[in-house]
């Protein structure tokens, strides 16, 4: 009896220090899972409505994003549709460099229907993006000289209820990111006043000439399409190295986007299909006719008229230096050391045509083609009768 008296005791003991060892370290209490099972519901833990409700609800992709430090799901509505992801997203996450915004995509911290994605990819309605959190350096407000927005008005070629042609000078990139406090369409919407101004499409920061911005959600999906649908021709001038011997050909390799050590983007010719991390090789293709050969500081050199089928990046100054003609003042192609130095690229987007198209219903009565004339230090490079040529 005494051995037992003392057995209990002890046991008795180990249990109160086990409760008191409980009581101050709640989470070391056995889970309701364990043994709670067999509670009355009345007794079991129900969980709460933050618990019930969904923390991270979806919202249109129409409403701006209010919190970026919180998952975000963006439902694509019909305004957004046929969208590239990249534009999608430089769209809303304004102050964010457009080299962070690929990393973001390549670490998965950007999924289209809970799907990885790429750059490249197109959204449909009803698609759910999912953003990660995100810290968004703030970007000031883009502030012009009065004089630089009357200069920048004054490239505008043709302005309508939907849309903008601007001959775009050379050193000034379309938008703002990768070290570029502001562009082209940053500094359109200061100078016009309007917040709704669109790119349509894109063209080099050192590259000149025909530019198209749209000013309604219409007149963009309209243009937009057109693109993909190529019914829209676009005509270059570019000064190559060299007597390019044909006087006309086709140049038809396929094109590969890879990026450097220091981020900056390159392209370089390669078998359709090829694979560089997420970029593939895709098709391109650029028709060019010799419009004029003549010498520029003692080098032969010839003034190409360049008419891409596909817009690939850098795709008709990768296309000359890949046939050995190429453009003057390309800092990232041209590798002959004796080609005349030139203060600029020599590539203007000249000649532009679009196809017929419905604005509200009703047939557009907008002009088809557009043209910009040739900037004077790129005329200054030229013969008299190749300047005549290009007037008549």
């Amino acid at each position: 009896m005494l051995n037992y008296t003392k057995s209990f005791a002890k046991r008795l003991q180990k249990f109160d220090k086990t409760m008191k060892n409980l009581q101050k370290n709640p989470k070391n209490q056995p889970s309701s899972h364990r043994f709670g099972k067999n509670l009355p519901k009345s007794t079991q833990a129900s969980p709460s409505k933050r618990q019930q409700s969904n923390p991270h609800p979806k919202q249109s992709a129409d409403v701006a994003i209010s919190n970026f430090n919180q998952v975000n799901f963006l439902t694509v509505t019909d305004n957004q549709a046929g969208q590239r992801i990249d534009n999608f997203l430089l769209a809303r996450l304004k102050g964010l460099p457009r080299s962070h915004l690929y990393k973001l995509i390549r670490a998965d911290e950007v999924r289209i229907n809970g799907k990885r994605c790429k750059p490249h990819d197109k959204l449909d309605v009803g698609d759910v993006v999912r953003i990660a959190p995100i810290r968004l350096s703030v970007r000031e407000e883009v502030i012009i000289s009065d004089s630089f927005a009357k200069g920048l008005m004054a490239r505008i070629i043709h302005e309508d209820d939907g849309l903008i042609v601007l001959n775009k000078p050379s050193g000034m990139a379309v938008h703002g990111g990768s070290g570029e406090s502001f562009g082209v369409i940053e500094a359109m919407r200061q100078a016009t006043g309007k917040k709704y101004l669109e790119l349509v499409h894109r063209i080099d920061k050192d590259t000149s000439g025909l530019l198209l911005i749209a000013k309604k959600r219409s007149t963009l999906k309209h243009l937009q399409e057109q693109f993909r649908q190529k019914t829209i021709h676009k005509q270059y001038l570019c000064l190559v190295t060299g007597y390019v011997k044909a006087d006309s050909q086709v140049i038809d390799v396929s094109l590969l986007r890879y990026t450097l050590a220091n981020s900056e983007r390159r392209v370089k010719v390669a078998k359709v299909g090829t694979a560089h991390g997420e970029e593939v090789a895709k098709a391109s293709l650029t028709r060019i006719k010799v419009l004029a050969r003549f010498e520029l500081d003692d080098q032969p050199v010839s003034l190409v008229l360049a008419m891409p089928a596909t817009g690939r990046t850098h795709q008709i100054r990768v296309h000359m230096a890949h046939i050995g003609h190429a453009l003057l003042g390309d800092d990232k192609y041209q590798l002959n050391t004796s080609a005349p130095q030139v203060k600029r690229l020599c590539l203007h987007a000249w000649q532009l045509s679009l196809a017929p198209m419905m604005d509200d219903d009703q047939v557009c009565d907008r002009p088809q083609q557009f043209v910009a004339p040739l900037p004077q230090d790129f005329c200054d490079l030229l013969p008299e009768l190749a300047r005549q040529s290009l007037a008549g």
